[in-house]
């Protein structure tokens, strides 16, 4: 389960996959195999969040990383770029790494 506060010091992935509109649960699909199969047993992987737009055209992976470094070894790594090649054929991908500014929640409102 992801953490996102300020005093978790990890870097974060936001990355953007725009498909087109009959390929976003085949995106969805491919991103939770590769997580499961590849990205989690990669040493400073700590979480991934998997979101589909409403309209069809977007999933969006936030996924938490040790590290900078970590995540960067993880994109150089030829294991990794295996799994990552399929995206790029079918998804316009635009992927940055943030680190969380803030967090600000409603105590005791439900979700």
């Amino acid at each position: 389960m992801p953490i996102i506060s300020k005093d978790n010091k990890v870097a974060t992935l936001i990355n953007v996959f725009t498909v087109e509109a009959g390929n976003q649960q085949k995106v969805v699909d491919m991103l939770v195999e590769t997580t499961e199969k590849a990205m989690k047993h990669i040493p400073g992987f700590v979480s991934a969040s998997i979101h589909k737009s409403l309209d069809g055209v977007r999933v969006v992976n936030y996924a938490q990383w040790r590290s900078k470094e970590d995540f960067e070894a993880m994109r150089n790594s030829p294991e990794a770029q295996k799994h990552m090649k399929p995206f790029f054929e079918i998804a316009k991908v635009d992927f940055h790494l943030y680190e969380v500014a803030d967090a600000i929640e409603v105590r005791g409102a439900s979700a």
